[in-house]
Order: C-alpha cells, then structure tokens, then sequence
C-alpha cells in the first residue's frame, strides 16, 4: 500500500504536468456545457419535452472524461511503460507490474470523478440542473460505462505492440465516439440511418444509460445497453488478461 501511495502521488504529478487530461477530461466538459447553456439556456430539449436540453445533454458530457481516460489516455500510458521497459523493470522489484497498472487507473478514475462533480456544480449553479431520475442509478450506469471503457482502453495498451500502434488504435476509437454517440453532438437530431451507424459504438450505449438515469425514463429502455456494455466489459477484460504483454 505504501509503494501504490508513493507510484500514485508520482505519476498524478507527471499527469498533471503534461495537461493533456486535464484539458480533455476536466475542462473540454465544461466548456462544452457552458456552450450548450449559453446558447439554449433551460429552454426544453424540444417542444413539449418534460426536460432540458441541458439535462438531456449531462450524461453524454459526462461521458467524456470516461472516454478520454479510458480509451486514450490509458492505453498510451501502459504501451509506452511496455517500450520503454518500465514495466519489465518493474517484474525484478518488490513492487509487482501490476501496481503501476492499478495506479493509472486510479489517476483515470479520479479525472473522471472530478469532471463528473464539476459539471454537476456547475449545471446546477449556473442553468439549474436538476436530476429527475435516480442519482443512485445514476452512479451505478457511470460506474457501468468507466469499466467498460477502461476495460477497452487496458486491451488496446496491453496487446499493442507500441506505443505508435496504440496511439492509432485509441484515436480510431477515441474521437468517433467523442464525436458522434451523443458525448458533444446530441443523438436525437442525427437521421435515422446515421444513429443506426453510432449504435455500434460501445460509448454510445453507455450514454444512453446514462441518459436514462438522468431524465427518468423506464428500465426497460436501457436493459440492451446495459447487456452490450457489461458484455465489452468482460470480453475486453478476459481478452486483456489472457493476452497483455508485459515486455
């Protein structure tokens, strides 16, 4: 436990210094919220919505951080230690490899949780935020889409043979899903054909999940996502650690 203390306080410091995930994962949510506010204030999601736009947006921009720690962030993290042998050097120390690894997904999570409470403080403060379902709920499908996210992200960092291989697998995968399952631009005013196209992506279950929680729609609505995104949660996981390669 003291070793993780010491590695976790090192690389938040090293993560932090590079600004990258700060950028991506902390303020790129806000900016996007504040944006969305601005320019469509409490006014409904559309005529005759029980909602916001707002609050239908909140759980696709919440998304993101998700996105960005797990699907980018991580992958390049844990291929770039591989390459430069960080992690083979690891194997002859008292401290396992796999605690760095638990460390870097620890720094991930902790971006995600501290984008998640400054976008809920800010949409509350400032466009009136409200969560009309189950903040409970809420949780559980956030914790739901961080762990098949960071299941992805470990699978691309652990079977990549570098760092340049993993930074094109993780940016294929990253800014579709960023881009169009409904994390900045909404799914609802996509054509039909397109948002069968982006039901493929696994972030864009996620947000729906979400969303769910968010505006109180019916379980029975999310029961597919939930099965699709615990399914790449598995998968990936199994895959990861059936084929990580650790030199």
């Amino acid at each position: 436990m003291r070793s993780y203390k010491k590695i976790l306080k090192t690389e938040l410091k090293l993560s932090l210094r590079g600004m990258d995930m700060l950028i991506f994962a902390v303020i790129m949510p806000i900016v996007v919220l504040v944006v969305l506010g601005i320019i469509y204030g409490n006014r409904p999601a559309f005529e005759g919505a029980g909602y916001t736009f707002i609050q239908r947006s909140f759980g696709g921009l919440a998304s993101i951080a998700i996105c960005a720690g797990g699907v980018m962030g991580l992958p390049l993290v844990v291929s770039d230690y591989r390459s430069k042998r960080i992690l083979k050097r690891f194997k002859v120390t008292p401290i396992s490899p796999v605690t760095i690894l638990l460390v870097e997904v620890t720094i991930y999570f902790l971006y995600a949780l501290t984008s998640l409470v400054t976008l809920f403080a800010v949409a509350r403060i400032f466009f009136g935020f409200k969560m009309q379902g189950s903040i409970l709920q809420f949780i559980l499908g956030w914790l739901l889409v961080m762990v098949s996210m960071f299941s992805i992200g470990m699978m691309v960092g652990g079977i990549a043979k570098n760092s340049k291989d993993a930074g094109i697998i993780a940016s294929i995968l990253y800014f579709p899903m960023v881009i169009f399952s409904g994390a900045t631009l909404p799914y609802e005013v996509m054509p039909t054909t397109m948002q069968s196209v982006v039901d493929i992506l696994p972030l864009t279950q996620g947000i729906k999940i979400l969303k769910s929680a968010t505006l109180n729609l019916p379980m029975e609505r999310v029961l597919l996502p939930i099965i699709v995104m615990t399914a790449i949660a598995v998968i990936c996981s199994l895959v990861a650690i059936k084929f990580f390669k650790w030199e």
